[in-house]
């Protein structure tokens, strides 16, 4: 799963439920977002985090830069317009304990 690093604080990264840009929501939106919490391997870490879907203008801020960086996240937009809007969901790192979903 690709990630956008938050530029302006390095506890939270954005995941994108783009299923390779499918008509269908993938699973991970509400596997992640229905505990509101979850575990992250990034690297060498392993990390408990909370999760929020991005919503609105920041959402699509969020997207844009994804889609900047790595075109074919644009395509899937393009593939899915009409039908869904991809989610956003942030990651960010919690000093709690989390269940077992992990991202």
């Amino acid at each position: 799963m690709m990630y956008l690093p938050d530029d302006a604080d390095h506890d939270t990264i954005y995941v994108f439920a783009t299923k390779g840009g499918g008509t269908v929501e993938p699973g991970l939106v509400y596997n992640l977002t229905a505990p509101g919490e979850a575990t992250v391997d990034r690297g060498t870490e392993t990390y408990p985090v909370t999760v929020r879907e991005v919503r609105g203008d920041e959402r699509d801020r969020i997207y844009d830069e994804q889609a900047r960086r790595y075109p074919g996240f644009a395509d899937y937009a393009k593939q899915t317009a009409g039908i869904r809007t991809i989610p956003v969901l942030e990651l960010k790192r919690s000093s709690g304990p989390t269940g077992s979903t992990e991202a």
